[in-house]
């Protein structure tokens, strides 16, 4: 039996697959995201009797059909790469749901362990499964598990691997009946796919018949790929069964077989497999708790509590070690300038790398916080009953209530990204609604835009808390303005209906918070390391050359001589370090990005932005964290006097050239103009070319009116 075995690890969304995952393994994780795809893939280590595991943590997934970008990552890591075994997590508080997925793999023929998980919650609720009967009836490995306390997870493993040793990779497809409409068509299909070998190397003939029935887009156009003609002619039997089902049953082929697997499993659940051992409370625990914390009224109130909490316990918690990361980089800061000697390569390291990196790492205590924050809210279950909350809001603005989980992806409650946001619209069935959805979740506060969040509250805002609450709220409602303007105009259409499941409520463990905090930090600290320091060292190089012409050079010279000629030590030392920074802010201006930034000021100045912001929001079309360390190279070079312990923010804040206006005009902008460069690929690739230009060119536009209309606003309410 081979020693290095691979685990998948599968389930539907919420069943506990990555407590489970997380207890297995620790921090022993790898992640890293699909070829091709944004969806995230991890993989993690584990030792069981002597063999060596890989553990695969699969996205969540309802279906094996590929209609959304996690269940075509689940399904080809398990075609493609055939891990020895499955483990199918299971939420063993609906069984009958969860073992949809259950039969799907069963029907490919893939190696399968179900754990049934959360075996405590069912005790709870006065039932008892039979776990043996269920395993009988199925012909498979079946463990009760409870993966928040750990508990069954080695019982989990020793079946695993087991199971893996015993089937030594052989697969056996499951056969279910599917009616006298299909099981005949099956058959043709099935000897029309063997005798052409067709897709042979990928999956079973009868999956593959199956999957042409369910109009499975992915597998069609494969097959087309491998042999056009056995697709042609696979094709045409799916049609005209169809076309059948459609004029006699009135239903097509996809919802006759999910029938049909349900059918299958209701059979199973009359064997007496599930048992209630007293009787149920008439209310469970997590329904008693949605009649508060989802009533009409008190429920948008609450969550509006929940929110400001959060952002007030960031700025609270998160402020001093935020300050220890602050001390550390200015003392960083002066040992390369004592270490280095003066000249190019110290201006690039002390204000290129130090200056722009360390301004946006500077913040990784602050989101680390509000990071864990939200990651309590996820698996608690509350995340769901917000997207709940907000389906009646959505539908009112033109959208649809499955909108609400692309924004909070993209960060609707601060810390996302907006590039799974969008991939995360596959899951709209309406094309117009996918499209508003998918030009309106950019606006969102992702992770990227916290940092210049944070900066601009800490500099000029004395409750941080407020602001940031205040900027989430308004990113929300642009986006819900756009779309109703949207789905007026361009994109005009009715709202379809909206239907989704609450999870039970859980208590998340403090392993699982931290491993999903570390993650999310850790793939920030990356970024930081790797993109922004290539833009930060770039936007140094256009800060620095070409450089003051000789002559003028020469006029600065002269005029340090002849303030040491003619002024006494006290005052000489102040004019020579005023001569340093008129010379250095002139050189400055004089650069690259100096002159880019000056010639936009004629426009930008309606807004309150100076040429060193417009520098910095030009850097933020790349990826919106270059603000932060744009500006953090540009205050250092332009100010050599500066002290080195101060923050970017309370330079920020000492600059005659900010004021509060000024940092309200900018929120304003950074929060609405145009999504960052992956974002907008990745918008092309699931609309077009056209409708991201569009993204680009009309978020920018509005979000500029509203800046100066802020600042213009901002300085009248305040006396100039």
């Amino acid at each position: 039996m081979d020693k290095h075995l691979t685990l998948a690890l599968a389930g539907n969304p919420n069943s506990g697959k990555t407590t489970m995952y997380n207890s297995l393994t620790g921090a022993r994780q790898r992640v890293g995201n699909y070829p091709g795809i944004t969806v995230e893939h991890r993989e993690g280590d584990a030792r069981h009797n002597g063999h060596e595991l890989t553990i695969v943590d699969l996205p969540g997934t309802y279906s094996l059909t590929a209609y959304t970008p996690e269940e075509l990552v689940a399904r080809d890591y398990i075609v493609e790469r055939r891990p020895h075994a499955v483990v199918n997590i299971l939420d063993a508080t609906s069984l009958e749901r969860n073992l949809y997925l259950s039969l799907q793999f069963m029907e490919l023929g893939v190696p399968v362990v179900l754990a049934l998980n959360m075996m405590d919650a069912v005790r709870k609720q006065g039932k008892e499964i039979d776990t043996a009967l269920l395993s009988k009836r199925l012909g498979l490995p079946v463990v009760e598990t409870v993966a928040r306390t750990g508990d069954g997870k080695h019982e989990l493993m020793e079946e695993a691997v087991r199971f893996a040793g015993e089937k030594q990779g052989a697969w056996a497809p499951l056969s279910i009946s599917y009616g006298p409409d299909l099981d005949p068509v099956i058959d043709e299909m099935v000897a029309v796919v063997e005798k052409a070998a067709f897709l042979a190397d990928r999956a079973p003939a009868r999956w593959v018949a199956i999957k042409y029935l369910e109009n499975d887009e992915q597998v069609i156009k494969m097959g087309e790929r491998k042999d056009a003609e056995t697709a042609g002619i696979l094709t045409q039997m799916a049609d005209s069964v169809a076309r059948h089902c459609r004029s006699t049953l009135k239903i097509s082929p996809e919802s006759l077989i999910a029938d049909y697997r349900y059918g299958y499993i209701a059979a199973l659940m009359k064997e007496g497999v599930v048992r209630a051992v007293r009787p149920q409370a008439r209310l469970q625990f997590s329904d008693q708790l949605d009649k508060v914390l989802t009533q009409q009224f008190m429920g948008p109130a609450i969550m509006i509590g929940i929110l400001y909490t959060i952002f007030y316990a960031t700025f609270t918690l998160g402020e001093i070690p935020m300050g220890w990361v602050e001390a550390f980089f200015a003392w960083f800061s002066d040992v390369a300038t004592a270490v280095l000697p003066e000249g190019m390569l110290q201006s690039l390291v002390v204000d290129g790398i130090i200056g722009g990196v360390g301004g946006v790492l500077g913040f990784v205590p602050l989101i680390m916080v509000m990071f864990m924050m939200i990651a309590f809210l996820e698996d608690s279950g509350y995340m769901a009953r917000m997207a709940y909350m907000m389906d009646r809001v959505m539908r009112a603005f033109g959208l649809h209530g499955s909108s609400v989980m692309p924004f909070i992806v993209s960060g609707g409650i601060a810390g996302g990204c907006a590039v799974p946001g969008v991939m995360a619209t596959r899951t709209l069935r309406s094309p117009k609604e996918k499209l508003a959805t998918v030009l309106t979740a950019p606006f969102m506060s992702c992770g990227a835009k916290v940092p210049v969040i944070i900066l601009i509250a800490a500099a000029f805002f004395e409750n941080s808390a407020s602001v940031m609450f205040w900027t989430v709220l308004g990113g929300w409602a642009a986006a819900l303005v756009v779309a109703k303007l949207l789905r007026s105009t361009v994109i005009k259409g009715e709202s379809t209906p909206f239907v989704m499941e609450l999870p039970p409520y859980r208590m998340p463990t403090l392993k699982g918070l931290l491993i999903h905090t570390w993650e999310r930090a850790w793939s920030y600290i990356k970024k930081a390391g790797t993109v922004i320091l290539g833009i930060s060292i770039l936007i140094w190089a256009m800060m620095t050359f070409p450089g003051l012409p000789e002559n003028e050079v020469a006029q600065y010279e002269a005029q340090r001589t002849t303030a040491e000629s003619t002024l006494s030590a006290t005052a000489l030392e102040e004019r020579l370090s005023e001569i340093d920074n008129v010379e250095s802010q002139h050189a400055l201006k004089h650069s690259v990005a100096g002159r880019i930034g000056t010639g936009m000021e004629s426009v930008t100045q309606l807004a309150g932005f100076d040429w060193r912001t417009n520098i910095a929001l030009v850097g933020g079309f790349a990826a919106k964290e270059v603000i932060v360390s744009t500006l953090g190279t540009a205050y250092s070079l332009g100010e050599v006097d500066a002290e080195e312990s101060e923050g970017l923010s309370t330079r920020l804040a000492a600059d005659p050239t900010w004021s509060v206006a000024t940092a309200v005009a900018l929120l304003v902008f950074v929060m609405l103009y145009a999504p960052c460069f992956v974002t907008v690929v990745v918008i092309a690739r699931e609309t077009s070319w056209k409708w991201a230009t569009f993204s680009v060119v009309f978020n920018t536009g509005f979000a500029f009116v509203l800046s100066v209309i802020a600042y213009q606003f901002t300085r009248a309410i305040m006396g100039g």
